[in-house]
């Protein structure tokens, strides 16, 4: 896992690139907070921002709210 100061945050669609590498909360993980890391398959959230991130579909089908971007 890289530097948390490495991180981009998820709050922001401008942030969010397809095929960019993210770490996503999914629904029912809100509770836990547990990470789930995957590559952006579709951006869902339409708004420029979102306090809890920005919904992506991961390219495993998987849905969910960015925390953060994972540059390369």
């Amino acid at each position: 896992m890289k530097n948390m100061d490495e991180k981009i945050s998820g709050k922001y669609r401008k942030n969010i690139h397809i095929n960019d590498l993210v770490e996503v909360v999914q629904k029912h993980h809100q509770r836990t907070g547990e990470l789930t890391e995957g590559l952006v398959k579709r951006i869902l959230t339409k708004s420029p921002e979102h306090p809890h991130g920005i919904k992506v579909m991961l390219d495993t089908g998987e849905v969910g709210r960015v925390k953060w971007v994972i540059p390369e």
